[in-house]
């Protein structure tokens, strides 16, 4: 189910005091971005933060799922947890959540290998045809 506009302000609005905050369309979610650091995404009208083993435990603990995005497929999850509506509601407990969800997904990402730099093959120098 699509993200319905009304939900996605509201999410928008509850965390405008995070820094450069975006957000991007993917696959009819949306993912949400802090200073380019993937941390959020917002899917069938719910919130999802990145969690790692320092974070999951507060999600869990309050009843919490996994996000799963593939339907025919409920036994794969992401390191993304749905936000309790309390925590959603409070503007400032939010932002705690929110910054604790950027500095796992920036973690997560500085300890990942630089990718790989795509070289093209080189060309052949073209023949010259002979005269």
């Amino acid at each position: 189910m699509p993200v319905s506009n009304d939900y996605f302000q509201y999410v928008i609005e509850q965390l405008h005091r995070l820094p450069q905050l975006t957000s991007r369309r993917m696959f009819g979610a949306m993912g949400l971005y802090s200073s380019g650091v993937f941390f959020g995404i917002v899917d069938n009208d719910t919130l999802f933060f990145k969690v790692d083993d320092s974070t999951r435990e507060s999600y869990t603990a309050r009843g919490s799922e996994a996000f799963r995005p593939y339907k025919d497929r409920p036994d794969v999850s992401m390191s993304y947890f749905q936000v309790p509506v309390d925590i959603l509601e409070d503007a400032d407990e939010l932002l705690t959540w929110a910054r604790a969800a950027v500095r796992v997904a920036a973690a997560i990402a500085a300890a990942m290998p630089a990718p790989k730099k795509r070289v093209g093959k080189k060309q052949a120098p073209a023949r010259r045809r002979p005269t």
